[in-house]
């Protein structure tokens, strides 16, 4: 590495342009197998419900007065709309129509298309088939009873005339009741059957509108085609399997047919394409238009960070991102390689991948420049920071990937994808930091003699622009203000690293009772699940999909996947009859009322099923495979197999937030499972992407298994520092403002009013494991400190002096790299990066200032043993704790007595447990400092040596 810099940079810079281009490649993806588990039994059910009947539809919405959409030629615009759509024109049609009509046609990415337009076609088919087979028939029939007539009057002798007269009138009684017949049946039915076509509008209408409900509305039994009067429904539902690039591709061709100029209503009626493929599709190209805008906002903001708080050589001092981005390129390439998709997860955890491989280049350069201050050259800085930097650094980096390793344990597989490609990049990270980053400092971090910098007129010119900046009124106001900002937080730092020395129980106590009032908040803390509140407020498809719901009441499916030997039998189309009904009225549906009432709408509409297609139950199972058998297969196909052993009852449903959907999946499983559940030899299964999203969202938003996920977090991080420092005591320490970090970041979001989502539902295992980093840095630095002989608060200050600034230059460059999803318009991404930056400040802060006195109180107590532990042990140091809480607040009063050191405080530092109040501590702010002799650092070091 330090032997052959140049060619170590040069093997990073490849890879990392390598895996640049290997990650613009990535194809994001919105599938459901990322929401709940391919082992789970309700993904399972769905894929076999899919593989029967398609996958979710796209929904091409007709907009327009329904009268003058099919009751003008503007039904013929619609009938040939929906055969380019599912590819079965006839050849010679389909040569006069579109050329997208052939794609569709050759790719045939639709499984089913049905829709107004095919249905009336159809109907008229039908009944014209029918009435002529039924006409023919009379013939037939009026024909034998005229030769039997005419039979009966030769036996009788009469004359030829009379024969003939007989056998007309015959034939004439059977067309008469033929005609009676169909007029009783088009009486039944309002049909004008006198002339069946699509050109009689007359026909049309009485076919489709229902008189007695007003003019123009659509018949209740049609609402999956016509449910309002002013709106059609073409439903092109997909073939499983296809990938999201295939599904891309459907929706682009449907969305280019329905413009074509063949294809366009002349009646004032629009097309809107819609559905829930389409709102995935939407947000998924959302998220990748924005994701380089908010990564170069991210880069931008972590590098004005680096430059402001980083107190480093100017030319290095965006090293650290320049290595961070390697690292993140690296790491995405290798999904690519993988076969991984870019997950909503994966994109969230590119922030995370950079904060970190930015902490692990600080330190590392900051132990570097340790040892450049001491005279060392950059080749021999370069060693001595890997070789006391590394193992450090390693073992916070392996305690870190320990805590978000527990995300594995998660039940959404997008959380997993999270995870491994954080896991990966602090591996990738923190090779590049060891290699690249120190690679680069050994060659590069000062000028060599003879040797001209790289762009020298580049880097003249920013030298004179910053020389500008600085000497103009606003970079003086500027530095003057950031003087003043620092000089206050260094005073504030240092009276708060005096209160922890001086009474750390105290501080653990407060910090104790602050966690565990977030942590009872975190069960009250809203979860917003609700899809239309967490992706952008002005996506096409969400309006687009708001238009659907306000015309038909709904906007998705939930479906019920029935499995039987044979579903044709009466006994079995009569449960289906009623379960249905029972569903219906349970979640306020009535008879006569329509899902797009404004007013009290229901939560579940009747859609397209099985026994949608029977008017009453069949009186055998005969009756009903041969009513089956007259209805057209493109209409059957949709609802029964054709081995009559999978039938699907599907129920409508509106966008509303996931919890909401959980409980009416739950009432329909609670439906199947009890007393009028499905016959003897007949299945049932809830299926559908909205059952998907309710089950991973109600999984996610458990209270206890959030708490389950903190515990498991802090268990993970606790055995990997205990295989590090091989003490329990010393792998306890560290996580102690850990834990309560994890309490405080919910209390804040708590009083905030921020809500959590699926993303940011399990980000307490991201804070563990950010402040894992912190706290294993700060307190092994500060553990080297003592083992060299330093006081503790002599070990404190060096440590907060060196790895402390690194640790807080590192957290706030994370900091504002989170801060740049802010801007995001994906409301599920801005949310997180609020949450984000509230729980990561929280945590530095909180470990900057309780890790002190967790440490102090470490060294008080001494060894921990086990009847420490025990409930009458904890609640006497409770009690102690707030007694010394009071007396804290009785100093100065008249008549109050100084507190006295702990009895039995067991450590070195019991003796100084407390001070009078006239004695002045370690550097407080308005009080003369205490000298203390210290050797000159490089005596020490050599002494440590």
């Amino acid at each position: 590495m330090s032997d052959h810099p140049v060619v170590t940079v040069a093997v990073v810079i490849a890879l990392a342009l390598v895996g640049v281009a290997l990650a613009t490649r990535l194809q994001p993806s919105a599938s459901t197998d990322t929401l709940v588990g391919k082992n789970s039994e309700t993904f399972k059910a769905t894929e076999r419900f899919r593989n029967r009947f398609g996958d979710d539809a796209v929904i091409v919405l007709v907009r327009g007065d329904l009268q003058r959409t099919i009751l003008t030629d503007d039904l013929q615009r619609l009938i040939a709309l929906e055969q380019c759509l599912a590819g079965n024109a006839p050849e010679q049609v389909r040569l006069a129509m579109p050329p997208v009509c052939n794609d569709l046609a050759r790719e045939r990415p639709a499984q089913v298309v049905y829709g107004p337009g095919t249905f009336l076609s159809v109907a008229v088919q039908e009944i014209q088939k029918g009435y002529q087979a039924k006409q023919a028939e009379a013939a037939a029939q009026g024909k034998a009873a005229g030769d039997n007539a005419a039979k009966l009057a030769k036996r009788q002798g009469l004359p030829k005339r009379q024969q003939e007269s007989l056998r007309k009138a015959a034939e004439n009684l059977a067309l008469q009741q033929f005609t009676q017949s169909a007029l009783k049946l088009a009486l039944r039915y309002g049909l004008a059957l006198a002339n069946p076509q699509l050109s009689n509008p007359e026909f049309v209408s009485q076919l489709v509108f229902d008189t007695t409900r007003g003019p123009g509305v659509p018949k209740p039994r049609f609402a999956f085609l016509f449910p309002s009067p002013h709106a059609a429904m073409v439903q092109f539902r997909l073939k499983p399997g296809l990938s999201d690039q295939q599904r891309k591709r459907a929706i682009a061709l449907v969305r280019t047919a329905v413009d074509q100029p063949q294809f366009k209503l002349q009646r004032g009626g629009r097309y809107v394409v819609t559905g829930i493929p389409v709102v995935v599709d939407g947000l998924t190209g959302a998220v990748e238009r924005s994701i380089f805008v908010l990564l170069a906002a991210a880069v931008l903001l972590m590098a004005a960070t680096l430059l402001l708080v980083f107190r480093t050589r100017l030319r290095t001092r965006l090293l650290p991102l320049g290595l961070a981005l390697a690292a993140a390129a690296i790491t995405y390439g290798c999904m690519k390689l993988a076969g991984f998709s870019l997950t909503m997860a994966s994109i969230a955890a590119l922030p995370v991948l950079i904060g970190l491989a930015v902490d692990y280049a600080i330190q590392l350069q900051a132990r570097f420049d340790e040892r450049r201050n001491e005279g060392d050259d950059g080749e021999a800085a370069a060693r001595a920071a890997a070789v006391r930097g590394g193992p450090l650094i390693t073992g916070a980096a392996v305690a870190t990937a320990a805590g978000f390793l527990v995300l594995l344990l998660s039940p959404v597989p997008m959380i997993h994808g999270f995870a491994i490609t954080v896991i990966a990049g602090i591996a990738l990270a923190l090779a590049c930091a060891l290699t690249a980053g120190l690679a680069t400092l050994s060659r590069w971090s000062e000028p060599r003699p003879g040797v001209p910098p790289p762009l020298p007129r580049v880097v003249s010119f920013f030298a004179r622009s910053w020389d500008r900046i600085e000497s103009s009124r606003v970079g003086r106001l500027a530095a003057r203000a950031a003087g003043w900002v620092a000089e206050r937080g260094r005073r504030v730092g240092r009276a708060g690293l005096d209160f922890a020395l001086d009474r750390p129980r105290n501080v653990l106590v407060a910090g104790l009772a602050l966690a565990a009032i977030g942590w009872a908040a975190d069960a009250q803390t809203q979860f917003v699940s609700d899809v239309r509140k967490l992706v952008p407020q002005n996506l096409p498809a969400l309006r687009d999909i708001n238009q659907l719901e306000r015309e038909t009441g709904v906007s998705g499916e939930i479906d019920v996947m029935i499995s039987g030997a044979d579903l044709t039998e009466p006994h079995v189309i009569s449960w289906m009859t009623s379960f249905q009904k029972r569903v219906l009225e349970a979640h306020h549906w009535q008879t006569g009322k329509t899902c797009r009432q404004p007013k009290n709408p229901p939560e579940l509409c009747p859609a397209l099923s099985l026994t949608d297609l029977f008017r009453t139950t069949p009186g055998t199972g005969t009756d009903a495979r041969s009513l089956l058998a007259a209805v057209p297969p493109y209409f059957s196909q949709a609802v029964i197999t054709r081995d009559h052993r999978t039938a699907n009852l599907a129920f409508g449903i509106r966008l509303q937030p996931l919890d909401q959907q959980e409980r009416i999946v739950n009432d329909i499983r609670t439906s199947l499972n009890g007393r009028g559940g499905p016959p003897p030899g007949v299945s049932a299964s809830v299926v559908g992407l909205p059952v998907l999203a309710a089950e991973s969202n109600g999984k996610l938003a458990t209270e206890w298994r959030r708490a389950l996920m903190l515990v498991a977090g802090l268990a993970a991080v606790f055995l990997v520092l205990l295989v590090i420092r091989r003490r329990p005591q010393e792998a306890a320490v560290p996580l102690i403002p850990i834990a309560f970090a994890t309490g405080w970041s919910s209390l804040i979001l708590f009083l905030v009013g921020i809500p959590l989502n699926p993303m940011s539902a399990t980000l307490g295992a991201l804070v563990i494991a950010i402040s894992t980093e912190f706290s294993v840095l700060l307190s092994a630095r500060y553990r080297n400190e003592r083992d060299a002989g330093a006081s503790p608060e002599e070990a404190l200050e060096l440590t907060y002096a060196s790895t402390g600034a690194a640790v807080l230059a590192s957290g706030v460059t994370a900091i504002a790299g989170f801060a740049a999803l802010i801007a995001s318009d994906v409301r599920m991404l801005q949310q997180f990066g609020i949450v984000t930056v509230i729980d990561l400040t929280v945590s530095l802060l909180g470990v900057m200032v309780v890790l002190p006195a967790a440490l102090i109180w470490a060294e008080e107590r001494g060894t921990v043993r086990r009847s420490d532990l025990s409930p009458r042990r904890l609640l006497r140091l409770g009690r102690e704790a707030v007694a010394d809480a009071a007396g804290e607040l009785s100093f100065g009063l008249p008549g109050s007595r100084p507190a006295t050191a702990r009895a039995g405080g067991g450590g070195p530092l019991a003796a100084r447990r407390w001070r009078r109040p006239g004695r002045p501590r370690l550097g407080k702010p308005g009080l003369p400092r205490i000298p203390r002799p210290r050797l000159p650092r490089q005596v020490r070091r050599r002494t440590r040596a």
